[in-house]
């Protein structure tokens, strides 16, 4: 079984082939080439030492050492490695499992694997091999239950990373059940640190099971494994020491062998690059299916209806709450901006939506409609099957977001096999016609996300959403990672994709130029709440708040003055603990008066298109010229 080429690149690796070979070959070849001379008693050559013909003595019925050594390699190597694949199992599915269980769950969980490593697992191997009976099974299974809490321990920290990874929280939002996020998603991230840790624990229980054999809870007569053959050579070890150390040295050969591997595959895997991992199976093609629509609006014509939703997070200095009474809706084909600094709680909005906040959040609403549909009044099961098949999220960064381990046809054929019950290969032309409508090959099915650019993968992101039909698309500040050109490819196709679909469009930035040629109407969130909605066209010339108007001052364009330092929103937002009963934006507004600090300003109408939360809303820009222009008595009277 020798390793992949990649890996034989210094001379322990090649040491380690050799080594693992020779273990191989012996367990294959020991039992069939030595097994009856190991069987074969002699009378005539009781306890003799090294000889000729037997070069490591003989043992109480004149059998041959030699013979009997490479004959147990099998049954030593069988049981460690059976006692190895059980722990190993048990403990990862233990520990994994935690990165996709609810948070009771999850505590109990983690309770668990706590109260399990508070005991050393030799004690806990001794214990269980004398409660299951002395033998190879007991042995063998004794062990596996003693290595069962470390595997779990690992696998834990490994799951807590990918549990917070955006390509989780996707799979979260197509609704796919618990199993599904485990194998596809959970385990196959974590598979290699695991794998290796297993290499090394099979060389530490080959040993531990030889420990148990010699003591006499293992392996028992007519069997025989290398440790029994050594409590057999202990009483001989000073007159003659070659018998008791030769399956010594066999345990000691064994556990350098597998130890080495996992050195090998470590420094191996570490040296890998994307260009070893890449995938070279053959493209194949295939025919696109006709496009369907997404699912239609409520009764009222709203594709998503929030009201009053706020978010509270529990922290170790006390509650803040991020996101406060917001409200917000969509109709149909409407491309709504949410704009605002990093911390007004643009992100935390869309994941309460999509039910996709950390299990310490809760999340108040007096309305939260999607499509028509209470979200509140559905179970947990039905509520899951609506958001995936309603809504779709496009997270910042395509490189997290998408699953590293899976090819972009399983990632995008997943949803739709899973709560539609497609056919695989009706999925795959789906997929197919996806990746079309966002201009990208077919072909690109067999990839994975690393041989992609940022601008493919974020076109797949939006792929993926597209596959379930949704009424509603989530863009999380989808073009923030990505160039200027690639940026205006994304937002224009997502403009296509609203006017081809009919589906309704939150667009999360920070970017006001991109937003306000983008979007047909905008929110601005300040400190957890909206402090501003009015259409895009009037983001420039006729915003209300002073703060929309400083977000809007601070976009440089080519006129500005080069010799000047560039415009900023002066001062710090809030302490989000230590809230103000005032207007939050009090401390940086340079409109503030008495009644700013003492009262927080509601939303309230400008015009049928337009509110502000503002005491004192200056004038739109507009209206301040119109109050300075001269009037026509006043042009005829002026002497010039």
């Amino acid at each position: 079984m020798p390793l992949p080429t990649r890996y034989l690149r210094s001379p322990m690796a090649w040491a380690a082939t050799a080594m693992l070979a020779s273990l191989v070959v012996l367990a294959l070849a020991g039992p069939l080439v030595w097994g009856a001379a190991a069987d074969l008693p002699d009378p005539s050559a009781v306890l003799q030492g090294p000889s000729t013909a037997h070069p490591f003595g003989t043992d109480n019925l004149g059998r041959d050492l030699l013979a009997r050594v490479l004959t147990a390699t099998r049954p030593s190597l069988l049981l460690a490695l059976a006692a190895t694949a059980i722990g190993a199992s048990a403990g990862i599915l233990l520990g994994a499992s935690t990165a996709v269980v609810g948070p009771r769950a999850r505590r109990l969980l983690a309770a668990l694997i706590n109260l399990l490593l508070a005991f050393p697992a030799l004690l806990v191997a001794l214990f269980l091999a004398v409660v299951f009976g002395a033998g190879a099974a007991g042995a063998m299974l004794a062990l596996a239950v003693a290595g069962v809490p470390g595997f779990a321990r690992l696998a834990q920290t490994l799951a807590a990373a990918v549990a917070g990874t955006d390509h989780l929280a996707s799979a979260r939002v197509l609704g796919l059940r618990r199993h599904r996020l485990l194998w596809r998603h959970v385990l196959p991230n974590i598979a290699e640190p695991l794998l290796l840790s297993a290499t090394t624990a099979a060389g530490t229980s080959l040993v531990a099971l030889s420990g148990l054999s010699f003591l006499g809870l293992g392996v028992q007569p007519p069997g025989y494994d290398w440790g029994q053959l050594l409590n057999q050579g202990l009483d001989r070890i000073y007159a003659q020491p070659l018998p008791a150390l030769a399956p010594g040295l066999a345990i000691l050969y064994a556990a350098v062998t597998f130890q080495l591997l996992g050195e090998v595959l470590a420094g191996g895997a570490a040296r890998r690059s994307p260009a070893d991992r890449a995938d070279r199976t053959p493209r194949r093609r295939i025919a696109p299916s006709a496009p369907s629509g997404p699912s239609g609006p409520d009764e009222d014509g709203l594709v998503l209806q929030v009201e009053e939703l706020s978010v509270e997070l529990p922290t170790p200095e006390g509650v803040i709450r991020p996101v406060r009474g917001v409200s917000l809706s969509l109709r149909p084909g409407e491309i709504v901006g949410l704009v605002g600094e990093s911390g007004s709680g643009k992100s935390l909005t869309a994941l309460a939506i999509a039910d996709l906040l950390p299990e310490r959040a809760r999340v108040s609403h007096r309305t939260l409609r999607l499509l028509g549909a209470d979200l509140d009044a559905m179970t947990p099961k039905q509520r899951d099957q609506h958001l995936a098949t309603g809504l779709a999220m496009v997270f910042q960064n395509p490189a997290t977001a998408l699953n590293p381990s899976l090819r972009i046809a399983t990632q995008l054929t997943e949803a739709p096999r899973t709560h539609l019950g497609t056919s695989r290969t009706q999925a795959l032309r789906d997929a197919a016609d996806a990746l079309q409508r966002v201009a990208l090959s077919p072909a690109l099915l067999r990839s994975r996300p690393h041989q992609l650019s940022g601008g493919q993968r974020q076109r797949v992101m939006i792929a993926a959403g597209l596959m379930m039909r949704p009424g509603l698309i989530i863009a999380d500040e989808p073009t923030t990672a990505l160039d200027t050109t690639v940026q205006r490819q994304i937002t224009e196709l997502l403009s296509d994709l609203r006017r081809d679909t009919s589906a309704a469009v939150l667009f999360i930035s920070h970017d006001i130029a991109l937003v306000s040629g983008f979007c047909e109407r905008v929110l601005v969130m300040y400190a957890g709440s909206v402090v501003e909605t009015l259409p895009a066209d009037r983001l420039a010339t006729a915003a209300r708040h002073p703060y929309t108007r400083a977000l809007v001052a601070s976009v440089p364009d080519l006129t500005a003055d080069r010799d000047r330092p560039l415009p900023t929103v002066a001062g710090a937002p809030p302490d989000p603990i230590a809230l103000t009963p005032g207007c939050p934006f009090e401390p940086r507004c340079p409109y503030r008066q008495d009644r700013c600090a003492r009262e927080a300003p509601q939303l309230d109408d400008v015009d049928a298109l337009q509110r502000v939360a503002c005491w004192y809303p200056p004038p739109a820009p507009a209206e301040t010229d119109r109050a300075t222009e001269p009037t026509e008595h006043q042009v005829e009277a002026d002497p010039s």
